[in-house]
């Protein structure tokens, strides 16, 4: 041992007078033994405690107890090596790693990916060399903007208004109070996404998710007018945000899939909600009374013009009826006109006997043209008392 005196005696038991390194030697036996008479108290013997431990090591591998090469003070060689090889045994067992199912790892070697692992027993170097990280990739998860969790204490069990990123402004130059959700998920496809997912934000992955939520609202919100995001506009805006969501998460290689984008609450500020309610309401009655007025005019309108069509062919009727039987009278006094030409006398006397017929048909009358000798004049009394006939549409006694 390296203890040695100038004494000759071996460690701190040699020496002319038994002495340790200082003159004197240890004495008592202390827990781990040892020799010379004195008290018990006396500290143990350090060289005689080293030499014990060397020796359990040379038992405990393989060749101890002076085999191998192995110095009378020391662990040989081939000890040396033997232990080498077994730390590097253990060292290399600890690259062994499970993956759960619905999971993936993602493997490292000196700080770069390279393997992206599937559920079961995994293997890749050990730290320092490498690493694995893993990620349930299966769920969808989900974030609220415009509510914030409810108070831990208690006091306040559901959750609660988040004014700060509820509140937006519209093109219109007004405000509004917008709570929506938000489902996204780890991309798959391509699978190396999930690494982008690990790497490119760690470690605030869902906090990037909200912030590009609420700036992509707020953009979309600032291009539409109150009256539209708060009525029949929320369709268009999910999906507008939804897109404008994807392409900037994209953008930041986040190895994110934005699923779902719903509103859930929209409304003016609490401040001024009675207002905006009252002019809903003003709204809606001219929308009714507007529907109201589109819906008379509907079946005022048809009814109109069938009147009108009606009316233009009962004109077209009687112009034709007209026309025909004007043409008819001109055909027969053409007709008549040759007749007299034949015999004018006979024309004549034939057109006022149906002149006469014509004008004095239905009247009780008898007309005797001169008064000859054989004429008798008569009186009719029996008629005289009849009551008197009502005129008919033309005019004439009946």
């Amino acid at each position: 041992m390296p203890w040695s005196n100038q004494n000759g005696g071996g460690g701190w038991k040699g020496g002319g007078n038994g002495g340790g390194p200082w003159g004197q030697p240890p004495r008592g036996g202390g827990p781990f033994g040892g020799g010379g008479g004195g008290g018990g108290n006396q500290p143990p013997d350090l060289e005689e405690l080293l030499r014990r431990g060397q020796d359990k090591l040379k038992r405990m591998l393989p060749g101890g107890g002076g085999g191998g090469g192995a110095s009378e003070d020391g662990i040989g060689p081939r000890g040396l090596a033997i232990g080498a090889a077994l730390a590097a045994i253990v060292w290399l067992a600890t690259g062994i790693y499970t993956v759960q199912e619905g999971n993936l790892g993602v493997e490292t070697v000196f700080g770069k990916v390279t393997n992206i692992t599937g559920s079961g027993l995994r293997y890749n170097w050990p730290a320092p060399i490498g690493s694995v990280l893993t990620e349930q990739v299966q769920s969808v998860r989900e974030i609220t903007i415009g509510m914030r969790d409810a108070d831990p204490s208690g006091r306040a069990p559901r959750p609660i208004a988040n004014r700060d990123e509820s509140l937006m402004l519209t093109g219109d130059e007004n405000i509004v109070d917008i709570d929506f959700k938000v489902q996204w998920s780890i991309k798959v496809d391509p699978i190396t996404s999930v690494a982008d997912y690990l790497y490119n934000l760690p470690p605030q992955q869902e906090a990037t998710v909200k912030a590009v939520a609420e700036s992509a609202m707020r953009e979309v919100v600032g291009k539409s007018d109150i009256q539209r995001v708060l009525t029949d506009d929320r369709a268009r805006i999910e999906q507008s945000v939804r897109e404008l969501m994807q392409k900037t998460l994209d953008e930041y290689r986040a190895g994110i899939s934005v699923g779902l984008v719903q509103m859930q609450k929209v409304d003016p500020p609490q401040q001024v909600v009675d207002a905006f309610r009252d002019v809903q309401a003003a709204r809606a009655d001219a929308e009714r009374i507007q529907n109201e007025a589109h819906s008379y005019a509907n079946k005022i309108v048809p009814e109109a013009r069938g009147e009108a069509a009606r009316v233009i062919e009962a004109a077209t009727g009687y112009k034709t009826r007209t026309v025909e039987e004007a043409k008819g009278q001109a055909n027969r006094f053409l007709k008549v006109l040759e007749e007299y030409k034949k015999a004018p006398e006979v024309t004549r006397e034939r057109l006022y006997l149906e002149t006469m017929e014509r004008v004095m048909n239905g009247m009780d009358k008898v007309i005797v043209d001169g008064a000859g000798p054989g004429v008798v004049p008569y009186l009719p009394l029996d008629r005289m008392q009849r009551p008197a006939q009502p005129a008919n549409k033309s005019g004439a006694m009946q």
